[in-house]
């Protein structure tokens, strides 16, 4: 087979296409991730995910992550728990650690097909997110349309986290992209829209920054669950459902965020060098 070969991959929806650079280094411009990405006339996928030698020697794998616009960001949760689940298929092991740009990423088999992905502590302080002013990221003054008085957390990723009534009426396609480039925001934002089920249930709707709506982010649900508990509305540890189905969320006591989720291989295949220009 010609070209570059790829792994199409996805956790709850949220689509990868997974290029293996361990052999070799492969460097893809901007506009080569975006021809890929593009679902009409590429591959399709929401990031676009290199694996490569890890930098630090605990790593087994060092993944990095592109947006389907191409620019590159430091987490992914969904993308995460399917790196991990690769790495310990070839090791014929239970366990893995992941290095990324946000740090290592400690994940195990959960059973049943589940992988757990230890996805780093909840970052609160307005400086760690980042934000471009001094302010309570319990609360920023935040307005738009029906979506307000966000939390802001950094889980790898920033995150604005709004609470609202019924989740399924928020025109998230139209506020996200504005919310997502808001001027306190400099590296822009991931956005949820959040609606509390129950003290261990959430519903959650996520605009990913240089991707759209989602059926599912792994960071977005480690986001709602942290800013849920510390607004008194759930309790640590919840299932949070996205569009794509849920994921096991627990904030744990040394402030480190626990994802459990399912991982799938959708099919394998190789880039052609005209896709790549």
């Amino acid at each position: 087979m010609s070209g570059i070969p790829f792994t199409k991959m996805h956790g709850l929806g949220n689509d990868f296409v997974v290029l293996d650079a361990r052999g070799g280094p492969i460097a893809l411009s901007a506009e080569q991730v975006r021809a890929i990405a593009d679902r009409k006339t590429g591959v399709g996928c929401d990031q676009f995910i290199t694996v490569e030698q890890p930098v630090n020697d605990l790593a087994d794998a060092f993944m990095r992550i592109h947006n389907a616009n191409g620019g590159e960001v430091e987490a992914c949760g969904n993308a995460a728990r399917c790196i991990a689940a690769m790495v310990m298929d070839e090791k014929n092991t239970d366990h893995a650690i992941i290095e990324t740009a946000a740090g290592l990423l400690d994940a195990s088999r959960a059973g049943d097909g589940m992988i757990t992905v230890d996805m780093g502590p909840a970052r609160l302080d307005w400086r760690d997110i980042p934000l471009s002013e001094a302010v309570d990221t319990l609360h920023l003054g935040i307005e738009e349309g029906p979506l307000n008085d966000p939390a802001a957390i950094n889980i790898g990723n920033p995150h604005a986290v709004f609470f609202v009534d019924d989740v399924e009426s928020i025109p998230l396609e139209d506020l996200g992209p504005v919310i997502e480039r808001h001027p306190l925001f400099p590296r822009y934002t991931n956005v949820e829209a959040v609606q509390v089920t129950g003290e261990t249930s959430l519903r959650v709707r996520v605009w990913e920054r240089g991707v759209g709506i989602t059926r599912a982010c792994g960071t977005g649900a480690c986001a709602a669950l942290v800013a849920a508990n510390r607004r008194g509305l759930t309790l640590r540890a919840a299932e949070v459902t996205l569009d794509g189905g849920p994921l096991r969320i627990e904030w744990l006591k040394d402030n480190h965020v626990a994802m459990t989720g399912p991982v799938a291989v959708s099919f394998t295949g190789a880039i052609g060098r005209a896709l790549l220009g």
